[in-house]
C-alpha cells in the first residue's frame, strides 16, 4: 500500500501545543467581564473578523469557525458574553443560542449540503471543555460515509476545505446583503 502524504499545515500548532489565536482588541474593545485572554471574549467584538474567523454575530452571541475543526464545516456557537454556566446565561441569551444553533444547522445543509449534525456541549474540563470559562456549542456537519479508514489507520483526518473559503461562505450565507 502506498504511503500518502496529507498536507494540514493548519494543525501543527495544535498538536505541538503552540497554536496562536488572534490577536485580543485593545483592554477597553472588550465586553465588561470579559478574559483577554479568552479567544472566545476576544472574538465576540466586532474587529477583523476574517482574520477572528467570526462568520456570524448576533446581539447576544458569536459564531466562530473551529481553527481545528473535526469535519468541514465545524463551527462554535457562543454567548458573547463570558459565562462559564448554563443558568448564568438569562433568558434572552437562551433563546438566542437556540435560534442561532438551528440558523446554523439550516445554514450547513444548504452551504454545505450537510446530512447531520453533532451538536454538543462540553461542561467543565473533565468533560472535555478546553475553555471551560466560557460556554460554546459545537455544531459539526456530518455526511454519509465521512468516517473512513484515515482516522482508523493514520489517526488523520481529511478536511477538504480551506478555512477561508468556507468563512466565505457562510459570511454571505448568514448576513445576507439588504434589497435593493
Amino acid at each position: 500500500m502506498p504511503n500518502d502524504q496529507l498536507w494540514a499545515p493548519w494543525r501543527l500548532g495544535y498538536v505541538q501545543g503552540t497554536h496562536a489565536t488572534a490577536q485580543p482588541p485593545a483592554p477597553q474593545q472588550l465586553l465588561e467581564g470579559a478574559d483577554p485572554a479568552c479567544f472566545l471574549c476576544r472574538c465576540a467584538v466586532p474587529g477583523d473578523d476574517r482574520a477572528s474567523l467570526v462568520p456570524w454575530r448576533t446581539t447576544l452571541t458569536c459564531t466562530v469557525l473551529n481553527r481545528f475543526p473535526y469535519n468541514n464545516g465545524h463551527l462554535l456557537l457562543a454567548p458573547r458574553r463570558h459565562v462559564a454556566r448554563l443558568e448564568q446565561l438569562t433568558t434572552a441569551e437562551h433563546t438566542e443560542l437556540g435560534h442561532g444553533l438551528a440558523r446554523l444547522v439550516s445554514t450547513l445543509e444548504q452551504v454545505l449540503k450537510a446530512e447531520g449534525f453533532n451538536v454538543g456541549l462540553n461542561l467543565g474540563r473533565v468533560a472535555g471543555a478546553g475553555l471551560p470559562g466560557h460556554l460554546h456549542w459545537h455544531v459539526v456537519p456530518r455526511w454519509t460515509g465521512d468516517t473512513n479508514f484515515m482516522p482508523v489507520l493514520a489517526e488523520t483526518n481529511v478536511i477538504p476545505q480551506s478555512l477561508d473559503a468556507l468563512w466565505q461562505l457562510l459570511v454571505a450565507a448568514l448576513n445576507p446583503s439588504p434589497q435593493t
